[in-house]
């Protein structure tokens, strides 16, 4: 990088004292340059790992032993990393990964950055969450971390991360990890983080080259940049999958399409978005806010064959119709990177997939799984594996939290969220499959009954409920209630707020809270209790739904 931090330090300074007398600009100018700064940062980061490597290639660069190898560079691995260092600060950890970025959230790749007005955005990867707070993808800046050459010398310990590497192989006899590029490390405890790769489509893992060029299978802060950057550049970008990725993409872009000529096209072969989550008719009224969005949404679609001709690529469907597009988005789910498992022994689940666990999160004798990985069994509900940020968040802690002895079981009923835009979100717990029966009630909504209104009194962004518990009781106060509203059916198609209970056996086994927000731990205490109820108009009551 041209100039040296001294002089960049003094250029700051100048800036700064020209743009004092104008507070308001000063402050929009501070912003900007803190971004650049940081985004500066990640570079060096970059630069700087890849510069090590090629100086002292053949060299011992990395420590040969570490107390903790955490495999895997994303929430669940930095969240086990947050915990060992809070149980044990002087705990030295290194973080193995695979991308060449240290650990970020995922979640706004999908959401906010998308609304971003800076157009640096693709840099900088700096958002505005609905709360109007602004804050980075990135956990912590690269001066939170430790250099892996540098880590078994710290005093104090800290956390390391090596990008652009994978363990390839590991001895869980001798607790030895091999990486790609030949070399060991041997450690003490092990987690295996290693999320997931994103599933294709028969029909494009068939295809030419030509095909497969022209398509993203979105992951990672590299696929945000490349379809940022295609969507001001092609004439039209067709989604592949109604799920929670593909519907968010969606609306993401159909908000884009609206002040550009960009066609946005989404198929999938359900009848609804989201329609393997959501109740039939909750499914298709959120098909028609995506429409509104700008978004041709293309419905009981399943795709036969894509082929490329005359610079477009042909989308066959098996009853015959034919979308023609520049760009495929595949959105059809997640496969667990579970590829260890060989060389480690570890068992993997042949239902769920992941490697299957104990309920300290347990595989094997000092080795723990988190996050995606992770088919671990709960229960209330029966043996499972969750693909959502909170449970990476909830799991890597508390893998974190055993693998300093703490022999803690999962108990923690993870979240999850989706937002269409700022203006419709839904949080949700437990199993919520549509094949389930299901019970909704519903409100009229109010102003404050969106997800931007929500972030802006609770004062949160991305929405996690690890760090609160709240204690309630499943009792209310006749003087107080509120008559509950006619199901469903009875309402029309107004939708704006409600509760969906999915039942198994009669019980609630997993909530659905529409455009509600901040009153997870009441869903999250009705599964725990696990008890029969004759009226779930009564139990909806505890969301205070009704309320203007």
């Amino acid at each position: 990088m041209p100039g040296s931090r001294q002089g960049r330090s003094y250029s700051l300074l100048a800036v700064c004292r020209t743009l004092h007398r104008d507070k308001s600009r000063f402050h929009d100018r501070l912003s900007t340059i803190n971004s650049i700064r940081e985004s500066i940062e990640q570079v060096e980061f970059r630069e700087a790992d890849t510069d090590k490597q090629e100086k002292q290639r053949g060299e011992a660069v990395l420590p040969s032993h570490v107390p903790f190898l955490l495999i895997g560079g994303g929430t669940a691995s930095f969240a086990a990393a947050r915990s060992i260092r809070a149980k044990d600060p002087g705990a030295k950890v290194l973080i193995v990964s695979d991308e060449s970025d240290p650990p970020y959230m995922r979640p706004p790749l999908s959401k906010e950055l998308w609304f971003s007005d800076d157009p640096y955005v693709t840099e900088t990867l700096r958002f505005k969450q609905w709360n109007g707070k602004e804050r980075s993808i990135f956990f912590q800046p690269p001066s939170f971390y430790v250099a892996p050459e540098e880590l078994m010398s710290t005093e104090h310990g800290g956390v390391s991360v090596l990008t652009g590497k994978k363990v390839v192989h590991l001895d869980v006899r001798e607790n030895k990890a091999k990486l790609d590029d030949g070399s060991h490390i041997s450690y003490e405890k092990c987690l295996i983080a290693t999320g997931g790769t994103p599933r294709s489509l028969p029909a494009i893992e068939r295809a030419s080259e030509d095909v497969k060029l022209r398509t993203t299978l979105f992951r990672r802060i590299s696929d945000f940049r490349s379809l940022e950057r295609l969507s001001s550049k092609v004439g039209s970008i067709t989604i592949i999958g109604g799920g929670f990725l593909g519907s968010e993409l969606a609306c993401a872009l159909g908000r884009r399409a609206q002040r550009s000529n960009l066609e946005v096209i989404q198929m999938f072969p359900e009848s609804g978005n989201m329609g393997k989550v959501l109740p039939e008719y909750l499914s298709h009224w959120t098909t028609e806010k995506v429409k509104r969005e700008g978004v041709n949404v293309i419905s009981d679609a399943v795709v036969k064959s894509v082929s490329y001709k005359n610079g477009k690529l042909h989308i066959s469907l098996k009853d015959g119709r034919q979308v023609e597009t520049d760009h495929v988005v595949a959105a059809v789910g997640l496969e667990p990177n579970t590829e260890l498992a060989k060389s480690a022994g570890l068992e993997l689940d042949g239902d769920f997939g992941g490697y299957r666990v104990n309920a300290e999160l347990q595989a094997r004798n000092n080795v723990w799984v988190a996050g995606d990985a992770a088919c671990f069994y709960d229960i209330k509900l029966g043996r499972r594996r969750v693909e959502h940020h909170d449970h990476a968040v909830v799991s890597g802690r508390l893998a974190g939290e055993n693998m300093t002895g703490a022999a803690k079981p999962y108990w923690h009923q993870s979240m999850f969220w989706s937002d269409l835009g700022p203006d419709v979100g839904y949080e949700a717990i437990g199993i919520v499959d549509s094949a389930l029966p299901t019970v909704g009630v519903f409100a009229k909504a109010t102003e404050k009954d969106t997800p931007k209104r929500a972030a802006e009194e609770s004062g949160t962004g991305i929405r996690s409920e690890t760090d609160y518990e709240g204690v309630v009781q499943l009792a209310s106060d006749s003087s107080t209630v509120t008559p509950s509203l006619p199901s469903p059916a009875q309402q029309g198609d107004s939708y704006g707020k409600g509760v969906v209970f999915y039942l198994r056996d009669n019980v609630v086994v997993g909530v659905v809270l529409w455009n509600i927000f901040n009153r997870m731990p009441i869903a999250r205490k009705i599964i725990k209790d696990g008890e029969q109820h004759a009226d779930l108009n009564e139990v909806a009551k505890l969301f205070n739904i009704h309320e203007e």
